[in-house]
């Protein structure tokens, strides 16, 4: 196919080059990645509605899904063009497919603020989210996500590591977040590659019941809010009712 098209859009021409070299393919290359992408644009649109065909690759897995692509495609299909998928590997796919946490219903939110403090807010905003929550982490970062991960969420919260997939080393390692945590301590090898975290969604509340997570969630809204704006703000995000929610923080306050 790629010895089928005028050019390839690839996210790294060096990277990319080595497997085209290997395969044989002497189809023109285009560097596109996240720095360019913009600029390029109009300029590849331009071409394809010239009757030429474009490919786009990213070094690993499926372009756009946290890789460059998404500006041409939205211009491509604005100007009327087909955009044909092509299926491969992906990430968060494979490592929900072996994880053994819940995929009917998930969440894919990337990589997580590189920053402490922001990264805790995101991660108190998905705190009470009922479905599975799939992140992609970075060998610099990874211990300290997941420490984060334990104390937001908790540490009793089952969670999964998927590390290297489909590479020499790839690694499956589920536990309670807790537990995950002091086991990525111990080994200095499995602080190392690429990484898709999955953590299993909170719990749902039985009616009239809140679960430990949105309590806790309650209690740093508490923090920041006037107790009536922490209470709805909680109930919208939880799914649980105000008036419940409000209740409790009021019990909480007078104790």
């Amino acid at each position: 196919m790629l010895n089928g098209v005028d050019l390839i859009a690839a996210e790294d021409t060096r990277h990319s080059g080595k497997l085209l070299q290997h395969f044989g393919i002497r189809t023109p290359c285009q560097a596109y990645h996240e720095h360019n992408e913009r600029q390029l644009c109009d300029s590849l649109v331009v071409r394809l509605q010239a009757g030429e065909s474009i490919a786009l690759i990213s070094d690993a897995g499926t372009p756009l899904v946290s890789d460059p692509g998404y500006h041409l495609v939205q211009a491509a299909r604005q100007a009327g063009l087909a955009v044909v998928p092509v299926p491969g590997a992906c990430a968060l796919i494979a490592a929900l497919s072996v994880s053994g946490l819940p995929s009917d219903r998930f969440v894919f939110e990337d990589f997580l603020p590189a920053k402490a403090a922001a990264r805790r807010q995101r991660l108190e905003a998905l705190a009470a989210d009922s479905r599975t929550l799939i992140f992609y982490e970075s060998t610099h970062r990874i211990e300290s996500s997941l420490a984060d991960m334990a104390e937001v969420f908790g540490h009793a919260r089952q969670a999964v590591i998927a590390r290297e997939l489909t590479k020499r080393f790839e690694t499956v390692h589920g536990d309670r977040l807790a537990a995950l945590l002091a086991w990525l301590k111990a080994d200095e090898d499995q602080r190392k590659g690429e990484f898709v975290v999955l953590v299993r969604g909170a719990e749902k509340a039985a009616s009239g019941e809140v679960g430990a997570d949105v309590q806790r969630m309650l209690a740093i809204l508490m923090t920041e809010l006037p107790l009536k704006q922490a209470a709805a703000l909680a109930a919208k995000i939880s799914g649980v009712k105000k008036n419940i929610l409000y209740r409790l923080a009021l019990a909480d306050q007078k104790s």
